[in-house]
């Protein structure tokens, strides 16, 4: 491959990912009449046209397309390799991408970078915070952090985090004129606040177990949203109830403004994994920061 195929295919796949000549040539630190030209120069080599453009939006063609589902992974595995030259330095650098949940942000993944990255100053993380399910490879992530039953078997996976447990939680104002629920079914007389997937527009069902038996309810409720958040301040609003994090409602339990209810339905279950594809060559920047977030617990 020449030197001017590399250049003009990662040109190609940036343009038509930002749907902009303008945001593309932002994001590779070049002018807009250079992406241009390097688009004319690929196109005209294959014959075909990838782009189309108008006054208003740049989208790939039915050939863009192709080349794009094979191209984005392939230029992934180049700059992995070409990051992973950084071995040879006598620091760990470059820059680490991560996809991540909100809450695997702000419970693991950043208490344990903010205690790192002072000492290793060129390397350089982004957190992408991110409620679906981002394909690391395709969207050139260096890794991902799923929870650890989510993690594809195709991939390594590196737990970072303890086990977790869900909470069932109301207002004490909700229950005043309502029975606590005592086993799920009794939950099909009650409010409560749902939740739905970003990745997939479905509703969460409700995730229960005790002594081997598992239960998954469809609760039904008069809102819903997709953040964290906003179903604890619709729970402290007295809205319903709300399946959460345990930690999030922990102080709101202690302070009495939450009553938590079916806890022996409440089970833990396996944290927080980092995980990345199995063929891709680590970095020493990576390789780093994989041991730094390794649970040890």
């Amino acid at each position: 491959m020449r030197r001017d195929d590399l250049v003009d295919l990662t040109a190609f796949m940036t343009v038509a990912e930002e749907r902009s000549f303008t945001r593309a040539a932002a994001r590779l630190g070049t002018s807009q009449p250079a992406l241009s030209y390097a688009m004319r120069r690929l196109e005209a080599r294959l014959g075909l046209r990838l782009l189309t453009r108008t006054t208003r939006n740049v989208a790939p063609t039915e050939a863009g397309e192709r080349l794009l589902a094979k191209l984005g992974p392939a230029l992934a595995d180049v700059y992995a390799e070409l990051s992973s030259l950084s071995e040879l330095r006598d620091k760990p650098s470059g820059t680490i991408r991560i996809t991540t949940s909100k809450h695997a942000a702000l419970t693991v993944l950043w208490p344990r970078l903010a205690r790192l990255l002072p000492d290793y100053p060129d390397v350089h993380v982004e957190l992408s915070l991110d409620a679906g399910l981002a394909d690391v490879v395709s969207d050139r992530f260096e890794a991902g952090v799923r929870l650890g039953e989510a993690v594809a078997k195709d991939m390594v996976a590196v737990r970072i985090g303890p086990d977790l447990r869900m909470a069932v939680v109301g207002a004490p104002a909700y229950f005043a004129e309502r029975a606590i629920p005592k086993a799920p079914q009794d939950l099909a007389e009650h409010r409560c606040i749902n939740q739905r997937h970003i990745s997939s527009g479905g509703l969460y069902a409700w995730e229960l177990e005790k002594d081997g038996r598992e239960v998954r309810v469809r609760v039904e409720g008069q809102v819903a949203f997709n953040d964290d958040e906003m179903i604890l301040r619709a729970a402290l609003d007295g809205f319903g109830l709300a399946f959460v994090m345990e930690d999030h409602i922990a102080s709101a339990v202690a302070e009495g403004r939450l009553v938590r209810v079916l806890e022996d339905w409440c089970l833990p279950f396996a944290g927080y994994h980092l995980y990345y594809p199995s063929r891709r060559q680590p970095s020493a920047a990576f390789t780093l920061l994989v041991d730094a977030l390794r649970h040890r617990g």
